[in-house]
């Protein structure tokens, strides 16, 4: 599976500092990456069901990110970034069956449509973008190598990890036993689920059902107990990210919603089955983007597309500067006043590097660097950026006023500083003027 064109990133003098963010597990903030000084970051996020177009919450998730990825390139680290892509799961199956469509084409369309939403708000793309069906070989191959472990074992037919195989299970979320299990039942688990040895158990491998996709898993794994059938959740992204990244990583991101249990079980049948530990070294979570006071998901329908915004005409640059008022890992509501107010924003960044001199800039990129380097803190890097504009504008007003202001004004500027900006929230913020 292909991902999307990538961005040109500018480069820019010197070399930004290490990135302080907040880690899930740790619970609080900790220097990303563990990587040593010139060695490649590892990142792996979890991607798209593709059952529907990318809404505000997906590009918040995305977004922040490709600002992890925009920060690392700066300090100097070459990034190894993995995403997946969940094209065969229940909520993409019944979406299909609901809509009368063959889920491959609802899957490859939607997924289509997400990569054109990541080409226009200019998100870094993966180095491996790989889907769960081309995966599931790797996927089999875990599930037969916690099979032989006794970490996991048969209920109907279908494979079940058994969470307590790994003794730091709930490292990762922190939730107690009563939250994990309401939790569980909410995020596609099953707790309820007679025959299983804990309530907590997740799904390795779903044995056939009537009227859904199923692959066979070879011989040698039907020796060790697989029918046909396909893959859980959560193996599915730990799969995946051994095969590209391995142990180890610097950082396994997603959406606050997936702290628990994705990335909580992902992490258990990583460490099991490897023998190794930790499969990742930071855990970092994005804030939930609501919508009239719910959460934007498409189970519940309130959805503001970014493909229907852009379509509509919207600068996709708006829309990424009206994520960016917001720090990543906040809860917020989307409203009209968040994009109008984005809108006059860059129209304002715009006409300030238009000019063919500005306000000396010298001091901006040390503070936009600052601002991102502690956790992302996006709303104070814009606040730098608004900084030079406003001085830009005053120094055009005093033009305007007085000629004989104009003079000694002119002096204070330079041809190089419009420039300088545009670099700057290009490189760093990933907004093109």
């Amino acid at each position: 599976m292909h991902a999307w064109p990538a961005p040109e990133v500018p480069d820019l003098p010197g070399h930004g500092s290490a990135v302080r963010l907040h880690d899930t597990a740790a619970q609080g903030l900790v220097p990303t990456p563990a990587a040593a000084p010139g060695e490649a970051a590892r990142i792996y996020v979890c991607g798209i069901t593709p059952y529907d177009a990318t809404h505000m919450g997906h590009a918040n998730t995305y977004l922040a990110f490709d600002l992890i990825q925009r920060a690392w390139l700066d300090a100097g680290h070459p990034v190894s970034y993995v995403q997946n892509v969940t094209d065969v799961d229940d909520p993409l199956l019944e979406r299909a069956l609901a809509t009368g469509q063959d889920w491959v084409r609802l899957a490859e369309s939607e997924t289509a449509l997400f990569r054109e939403d990541m080409t226009a708000l200019r998100i870094l793309p993966p180095q491996h973008y790989v889907g769960a069906v081309e995966s599931i070989p790797l996927v089999v191959d875990l599930v037969v190598k916690l099979l032989e472990r006794g970490a996991a074992y048969d209920v109907d037919g279908d494979i079940y990890f058994s969470v307590h195989a790994d003794p730091a299970f709930g490292s990762v979320a922190h939730l107690d036993t009563p939250d994990m299990l309401t939790t569980f039942g909410e995020r596609g688990g099953d707790p309820g689920r007679p025959g299983k040895k804990n309530a907590l158990d997740c799904l390795l491998w779903q044995a056939e059902r009537e009227g859904e996709p199923s692959w066979e898993p070879g011989e040698a794994a039907r020796a060790a107990g697989l029918k046909p059938g396909r893959p859980g959740w959560h193996i599915e992204c730990a799969a995946i990210a051994l095969e590209h990244l391995g142990m180890g990583i610097d950082l396994q991101g997603g959406g606050s919603d997936l702290a628990f249990p994705h990335h909580e079980m992902g992490a258990s049948e990583a460490q099991v089955v490897t023998g190794e530990r930790p499969y990742a070294h930071t855990y970092v979570h994005s804030g939930m983007v609501g919508l009239d006071g719910e959460k934007m998901s498409k189970s519940k329908g309130n959805l503001v597309l970014v493909s229907k915004l852009r379509h509509a005409g919207v600068d996709p640059m708006a829309i990424r500067l009206a994520l960016l008022a917001h720090h990543y890992r906040t809860d917020w509501e989307w409203t009209d006043a968040d994009l109008a107010a984005a809108e006059v924003r860059l129209a304002r960044w715009r006409a300030a590097v238009s000019r063919p001199d500005g306000v000396p800039a010298d001091d901006v990129l040390a503070a936009v660097r600052e601002r991102i380097a502690d956790d992302l803190d996006t709303p104070g890097a814009l606040a730098a950026i608004d900084g030079w504009v406003a001085r830009q504008e005053a120094a055009d007003a005093a033009d305007s006023a007085d000629a004989s202001a104009s003079a000694s004004a002119s002096a204070e500027r330079n041809t190089a500083a419009p420039g300088q900006i545009s670099r700057i929230t290009d490189a760093l913020l990933g907004v093109a003027l």
